[in-house]
C-alpha cells in the first residue's frame, strides 16, 4: 500500500505543517528509487521481443525513469526476466541476482517465466520463483507492451508503500525456505547438471 504523508496545520501559522519522520523519509527515499529504476533484461525468448518494443519508442519506457538499462548486474536494481528459464540458465539467472546490490526487485514477464507455460518438460523450470523471489509476475504469451508497462507501474506502487524502518519486510539476501525451492547457485548448478550445455552431454564433462 503506498505511503500517505500525514500532515497537520500548526495553530495560528498557516506557513508550517507538521509530518512524522519516518513517513518523510520512507516518502522520499521510495519515491526517489520508484522513479529511477535501473533494470536488467534478462531475455530468453519472444517476451525479450515485447520487452524491446516496450523500450522502444512507441512505448518508451523512459517516461517512468528507465531508460538507462544496465546489462551489468552490479549496477541494477530490477531484473526483468523475459522468456521461458531452462535448468541450464537457472544458475545463470540465481548469480546475476546475487550480484544485484540491494535493494532490488524482480518481474516475471510471461506465462513461460512465471509458470513454464507450454513448456511442462523436464528441461524448463516451471516458473522463476523456485529460483528467485518474484515481486511481479506479467501475464500473457507474450505479454503486450502495455502489460510490462503495467506491471512496471504495479512495481513502483509496491516500491513505494515499503519502509526504511520495517525490519520484518526487508528482503533477505538469501531467501531459502523449509521446501529449498529458493536455493543458492552451487545446489541450481547440480540439480542442472544432466541438461548438459552446448558442448557435453553433463556439464562436469
Amino acid at each position: 500500500m503506498k505511503h500517505v504523508i500525514e500532515t497537520k496545520e500548526v495553530a495560528g501559522s498557516p506557513n508550517f505543517q507538521l509530518t512524522r519522520f519516518q513517513q518523510l523519509v520512507d516518502w522520499a527515499v521510495n519515491s526517489s528509487r520508484a522513479n529511477s529504476l535501473w533494470p536488467m533484461p534478462f531475455g530468453t525468448a519472444c517476451c525479450a521481443i515485447e520487452f524491446m518494443a516496450t523500450a522502444a519508442s512507441r512505448y518508451d519506457f523512459a517516461r517512468f525513469g528507465m531508460e538507462r538499462q544496465a546489462f551489468s548486474p552490479r549496477q541494477a536494481d530490477v531484473l526483468i526476466c523475459a522468456g521461458r528459464l531452462p535448468f541450464k540458465l537457472a544458475p545463470v539467472i540465481r548469480r546475476i541476482y546475487d550480484q544485484m546490490p540491494q535493494p532490488k526487485w524482480v518481474i516475471s514477464m510471461g506465462a513461460c517465466a512465471s509458470t513454464g507455460g507450454i513448456f511442462d518438460n523436464y528441461a524448463m523450470v516451471q516458473g522463476i520463483d523456485t529460483i528467485i523471489p518474484v515481486d511481479v509476475y506479467v501475464p500473457g504469451c507474450p505479454p503486450r507492451p502495455e502489460g510490462l508497462l503495467y506491471g512496471v507501474l504495479l512495481l513502483h506502487k509496491k516500491i513505494k508503500g515499503e519502509s526504511l524502518f520495517d525490519a520484518v519486510r526487508r528482503r533477505d539476501e538469501q531467501p531459502l525456505d523449509e521446501r529449498g525451492l529458493r536455493l543458492p547457485p552451487e545446489q541450481i548448478d547440480e540439480i542442472s547438471e544432466p541438461f548438459g550445455n552446448s558442448i557435453h552431454q553433463f556439464r562436469s564433462a
